[in-house]
């Protein structure tokens, strides 16, 4: 993670699972792959992944979801109170 960005970055428990992705529904374009600045996505044998503890690293933006044209991945914010807090200052 870039120094800066995680100097700026609190993550606050319980997000649980917020992303998924219908392999069925994927075309293996490679675009989550290209847009993650996090680097969470990953190909194996074929098939697109999203790392097991992306919980802990994603920055939330929805990036992935939205250049996804198959409608391959399911993105939900995570609940109220969980997640990504980015401090300015």
């Amino acid at each position: 993670m870039n120094i800066e960005l995680e100097r700026l970055t609190k993550r606050i428990s319980g997000t649980g699972n917020f992303i998924s992705i219908d392999h069925n529904k994927c075309n293996n374009c490679e675009r989550c792959l290209v847009i993650c600045v996090m680097n969470l996505w990953h190909k194996k044998e074929g098939k697109i992944y999203i790392i097991d503890d992306y919980q802990l690293k994603c920055l939330e933006c929805a990036a992935c979801y939205q250049v996804c044209d198959a409608g391959a991945i399911v993105f939900q914010y995570p609940k109220g109170g969980t997640g990504i807090v980015i401090e300015k200052g």
